[in-house]
């Protein structure tokens, strides 16, 4: 994929944020008494919203803590808009964040659903990959970023991947949608029915991702 002057803003504010995490290390263990407001949906197998469409809430046990604290961040920032998220995000300091995200970091325990192992990608699909070039920033088998505010996604729930894929498409004076210069580039080369064939396919593979459900939801 041709480098533009996105991409290069992209890693710089990958570079920033990395560096931020460095600086502000979270405590997982604090962490654990600052997720009251997360367990609600992502501590429930299953558990489906219904904004801006029906999907599956994203799993966020096993992510990368660089990429959660990056997520909740944009949030903050207006950056993505889901007035959910974002209201929630902005309840959270700085030191908030970083424990959330080192708890979610190191969460283990039974995947609620283990995805079935995938063979080789379509023709297609293999095509729609290579054309985003999506294994230079989410790495092999998607599972490990290059660079930590980027996210793992494999194994991610098939439709929330695609209806994240799909809201980096809105125009940035919408209600809903996420701004990103890197990723606006990538998702708007396809058609939804491409984005929906890349989500099927990532979502299928074995990956580190999962949901942990909270005992009071056992």
């Amino acid at each position: 994929m041709k480098k533009t002057w996105t991409h290069f803003f992209g890693l710089a504010v990958a570079l920033a944020t990395s560096l931020a995490s460095a600086q502000n290390p979270g405590d997982a263990k604090a962490g654990a008494g600052k997720i009251a407001m997360c367990i609600g949906c992502h501590g429930i197998p299953g558990y489906q919203g219904s904004f801006p469409e029906v999907h599956k809430v994203p799993m966020i046990s096993g992510q990368g803590a660089g990429y959660i604290a990056a997520a909740l961040q944009a949030y903050q920032k207006g950056e993505r808009r889901h007035p959910t998220m974002r209201g929630i995000a902005e309840s959270l300091s700085e030191q908030d964040i970083a424990d959330v995200a080192a708890f979610y970091a190191g969460q283990t325990g039974p995947a609620s659903s283990a995805p079935a192992k995938a063979g080789e990608p379509s023709a297609q699909v293999a095509q729609l990959l290579q054309k985003g070039a999506c294994v230079s920033c989410h790495g092999d088998n998607f599972s490990k970023p290059l660079d930590a505010s980027y996210p793992k996604i494999a194994g991610q729930h098939a439709d929330y991947l695609y209806v994240a894929l799909k809201s980096y498409k809105v125009d940035p004076g919408s209600y809903v949608g996420r701004s990103n210069g890197v990723m606006a580039g990538i998702a708007k080369q396809f058609s939804n029915a491409e984005l929906k064939e890349l989500a099927r396919y990532v979502g299928s593979l074995d990956g580190e991702l999962r949901v942990v459900p909270e005992s009071r939801f056992r």
